[in-house]
């Protein structure tokens, strides 16, 4: 048997930082990554747990501590 390597998502590092953006009133989290030239946020998922947030680390090879938290 042949076993594929899985394939990360790329994402330009020096373009994109990675974040979560966290709802006041609702206490949602949308993942997804801010452009360092103009701020916009570029909303990838959403997480209703801690397992989905760490699955979306896991898959660009983030660490939770690398998240900027956007309001």
């Amino acid at each position: 048997m042949w076993f594929r390597k899985e394939k990360k998502p790329a994402y330009d590092a020096e373009k994109l930082q990675p974040a979560v953006r966290r709802s006041y009133c609702n206490r949602e989290l949308t993942l997804g990554f801010l452009d360092r030239e103009t701020g916009k946020f570029q909303a990838i998922c959403a997480a209703n747990s801690p397992r989905e947030l760490a699955e979306f680390c896991r898959q660009y090879g983030l660490r939770e501590e690398d998240l900027k938290t956007v309001y």
